[in-house]
């Protein structure tokens, strides 16, 4: 007398290769092609009735949070299965699951295990059934089913097989769709983290700006008001007042770049006056470290259609940049020059340079290049962001050149015109 349950083992001897292999091997291409964990399934499930000739079958996969299997789709297709919860600890299919092995019943009147409320509430009757647990490294997804093999047979070892090796990518589409689940929260909680981000630094930036142009514009008037001895005080809250300004200023500007709120107003520009105006700008910075402050531009205005305010933000935190990096007595120059199609803008320090593993990082936003030199120095590591941000709104590009305490090399070029900078994209992009 035969069992009415029979195991079999997880791992079946594939010495007598099945006269299925082509035909599953054909199912395996239209799978890879598949485009959601429903066609995939179904896929998967008309070969499980096809190459095993059962009537049915049907794919459960555990239940978040419970001791239940959920069916997960059916072939042919019965609706109402969703609804049934299958009890892993008094099922067929949960006998699977929880033995991590293929079963086979033969009669499942003759099997207490049988889940009987299934065929009550579809009136459908099981007869024979053959489940496979899905396995994915070794732990248990699901449990694949075929049910009522035709012409009254007995499932055998290559129907086992069969049901195995559907069973294998019936786990890496349910693997596949777990983790597709889980990028698309993580990419939508991004996306509602960023929005909070550039929303607290919009609102945060609008409402420092007037309580911080009060102190700098009383801080102005009472120097020029009061004794020459309260000076040193009224300086370092200036100092400190701009240094806040600045920071809120880059904070503002790399938001409203990544947001697209950030719009390049073109007009003629004159390169060689931008840097004029700033070298002389720094130039106080650079002699309270006795930095030698120079430049080399040419006598051409060195004219480029774009926005005066961003340039000459890019221009101003590069040599900013520079001198802040560089030690005492050092030295800082700036070149500009007019080359085909663009304005070439160079700044040379022999300062302390920038390491090898920190170059391709240095333009990210809050980058530092080492902690000690951020607590010797300042800043927040936006500076060359923002730089770089509104080089590349022009349509231009900047790069670096550094060996680590020998100084270093910032490029700059921007197009003369938005035709050219049309034609520097493509070209930078290749």
């Amino acid at each position: 007398m035969h069992s009415a349950i029979q195991i079999y083992p997880t791992f079946i001897d594939m010495d007598n290769q099945s006269l299925h292999l082509e035909h599953l091997t054909q199912i395996s291409r239209e799978l890879s092609s598949a485009a959601d964990l429903y066609s995939v399934s179904q896929s998967i499930l008309k070969a499980v009735t096809d190459l095993t000739d059962s009537e049915t079958a049907s794919i459960l996969e555990l239940e978040n949070g419970s001791q239940n299997l959920r069916f997960l789709a059916s072939h042919p297709e019965r609706k109402i299965l969703i609804t049934i919860p299958v009890p892993i600890d008094a099922s067929i299919a949960g006998l699977a699951f929880r033995q991590k092995q293929t079963v086979s019943i033969r009669d499942v009147a003759e099997s207490d295990q049988h889940f009987k409320n299934t065929d009550q509430v579809t009136g459908y009757k099981t007869r024979s059934l053959l489940a496979c647990p899905i396995l994915f490294r070794g732990e248990a997804l699901g449990v694949i089913e075929a049910v009522n093999k035709k012409g009254m047979l007995d499932y055998n070892g290559d129907d086992a097989t069969i049901l195995e090796i559907l069973a294998g990518q019936a786990a890496l589409a349910i693997q596949n769709a777990r983790l597709q689940t889980m990028i698309e929260k993580t990419q939508n909680e991004a996306i509602r983290l960023d929005k909070m981000k550039n929303d607290f630094i919009a609102i945060t930036s609008h409402e420092l700006r007037t309580p911080l142009g009060l102190i700098l514009g009383h801080s102005f008037f009472l120097r020029e008001m009061v004794d020459k001895k309260y000076y040193v005080q009224l300086d370092i809250i200036i100092k400190n007042a701009m240094r806040l300004k600045e920071i809120i200023e880059n904070t503002s500007s790399v938001n409203n770049a990544q947001t697209g709120t950030a719009v390049v107003r073109r007009k003629t520009v004159s390169v060689r006056r931008l840097v004029l105006e700033i070298v002389e700008t720094l130039r106080v910075e650079a002699k309270k470290k006795n930095i030698s402050l120079d430049f080399d531009i040419d006598e051409s205005d060195l004219i480029v259609d774009g926005d005066a305010e961003k340039i000459g933000i890019s221009i101003f935190n590069i040599i900013k940049n520079a001198i802040t990096f560089t030690n005492q007595d050092g030295h800082v120059v700036v070149v500009a020059e007019q080359v085909p199609g663009y304005v070439k803008v160079v700044v040379i320090d022999d300062g302390i340079g920038i390491p090898t593993k920190d170059i391709p990082h240095i333009f990210e936003r809050f980058y530092q290049v080492e902690s000690h030199l951020t607590r010797k120095h300042g800043g927040m590591g936006l500076g060359l962001s923002v730089a770089k941000m509104m080089v590349e709104m022009h349509g231009g590009r900047i790069w670096l050149e550094s060996a680590e305490g020998k100084g270093s090399i910032f490029t700059t070029f921007f197009p003369l015109d938005s035709m050219q900078a049309t034609a520097a994209e493509k070209i930078f992009a290749e």
